[in-house]
């Protein structure tokens, strides 16, 4: 199966502040989140992907939330410059990849205002949660794509046996 995956789960040094959030590597995953990841690279196609990077935002960059999330979504650094061209751009070359390359399903960054699932950061730069999806993750999931974070690894390869 083709998976899209964010570049920093990879470990590929895309984050904000130039670093990555490996899950390979990192300490916040447990050893069987560690061996399920593992199993999904060698027994799938990887299509490693950093919306932001590719919307024409640099490494490192001012951190970015989401200040209005509904249309017309407008995101902005923390620096107050607005970078919402930067997320669209972004997500419509998400959309693309998947639709070229018959992508389905997508293990994304959580929180973040481009790949964020379920929840991201509410505008404020105060490190709050709220209820929402980041741009790349909208538009994915209206597309049809299947959208998971890392911290639903396990459901994602019971998705993937299930397909």
């Amino acid at each position: 199966m083709r998976i899209l995956i964010s570049s920093c789960l990879l470990g590929e040094d895309v984050k904000y502040d130039g670093s990555n959030n490996s899950i390979a590597y990192g300490n916040s995953y447990t050893f069987n989140q560690k061996e399920t990841f593992m199993d999904i690279l060698c027994e799938n196609e990887i299509y490693s992907f950093c919306p932001e990077v590719s919307g024409g935002l640099g490494i490192p960059r001012v951190p970015c939330e989401i200040t209005s999330t509904t249309k017309p979504f407008i995101v902005k650094n923390k620096d107050g410059e607005d970078v919402t061209i930067n997320f669209l751009v972004g997500a419509r070359n998400a959309l693309e990849l998947c639709q070229t390359e018959n992508i389905s399903v997508a293990l994304l960054k959580a929180n973040s205002p481009s790949c964020g699932n379920n929840s991201i950061y509410d505008g404020t730069f105060s490190s709050t949660l709220i209820e929402g999806q980041g741009l790349t993750a909208k538009l994915l999931s209206e597309n049809g794509i299947k959208i998971f974070n890392e911290k639903e690894i396990l459901e994602l390869k019971k998705w993937i046996k299930n397909q």
